[in-house]
């Protein structure tokens, strides 16, 4: 399996001044792949720290006791939800422990040892989206706007020895007008997240972007004669494009980093985090 992903620093950021905010972590297993990618949330100073949290936090939880390939859909699913929730559950305690532990030392007459609703977690605030990656199977763990596309290419025959890969949107971002986005350190965010399971035998790869890449990665429904209601489509040029290109250069993700860097992706000011596996090697 091919893992390749990069992130760029937005050009807002720079003009800012303010560091990177996106983070992203993938395990290799071998016959699977975990990745995670996450987004800290603007204006908070120490979000960077958080967004690299939830990506380990979420890679660890992703890559203990998977199911495998043969196992069935109801084991799937369960294991899902609850690795969703334990990846929420273990980001708060890890991102707790790391205020309490930085806390000023001296305090005059400091209160009582405090519990886990005086920290406020919310000074790393991040948004992530998770997966592994184990074909036939894909499973997804998200909580935010970041979001994830699943790529398929039937076997090959006689009559189509290279058939083409297909992107699909199967973890969109919100749509204009929605709100603000659930952060893992929101209340309520381990009943907000969203887990889900994908069973597809033509299943050839999984991409996880940041939601600074929606401009340069997703296509308005116009583009091809469809209704605004239509939401926004996966742009086959950039994703079977992308898995095309590393498929050919074995992983060497410097291709992708160039396509993060270059004009299309001054349309967004935004950090822009791109991470994915692709099954079949070459």
């Amino acid at each position: 399996m091919i893992v390749a992903g990069a992130v760029v620093q937005g050009t807002g950021h720079l003009a800012a001044g303010r560091g990177c905010q996106d983070a992203f972590k993938a395990v290799d297993l071998g016959d699977a792949a975990v990745l995670a990618v996450a987004d800290g949330a603007g204006g908070r100073e120490r979000s960077a720290l958080g967004a690299h949290i939830a990506a380990d936090t979420a890679c660890r939880v992703l890559a203990e006791d998977a199911p495998g390939p043969a196992d069935s859909p109801e084991t799937w699913t369960r294991w899902t939800a609850a690795a969703g929730a334990r990846v929420v559950a273990e980001y708060v305690r890890s991102v707790t422990a790391v205020l309490r532990a930085t806390a000023p030392a001296h305090r005059p007459d400091p209160p009582d040892p405090p519990d886990a609703g005086t920290v406020d977690t919310g000074a790393l605030a991040a948004t992530l989206a998770a997966a592994l990656v184990r074909p036939p199977w894909a499973a997804f763990v998200s909580v935010g706007d970041c979001f994830g596309t699943l790529l398929t290419r039937e076997a090959a025959t006689a009559a189509e020895p290279e058939p083409a890969e297909r992107c699909h949107l199967v973890l969109p971002p919100p749509g204009p007008g929605a709100p603000e986005p659930v952060f893992l350190s929101s209340p309520g965010a381990a009943l907000r997240a969203r887990t889900f399971v994908v069973w597809e035998p033509d299943l050839s790869g999984v991409v996880l972007a940041t939601d600074g890449c929606a401009a340069l990665t997703l296509d308005h429904p116009s583009v091809r004669g469809l209704p605004p209601e239509a939401g926004p489509l996966p742009s086959e040029r950039f994703f079977c494009g992308l898995a095309a290109t590393l498929r050919a250069n074995g992983g060497d993700a410097e291709p992708l980093r160039a396509l993060l860097s270059g004009p299309g992706a001054a349309r967004t000011g935004d950090d822009l985090t791109v991470l994915c596996a692709l099954a079949g090697g070459r």
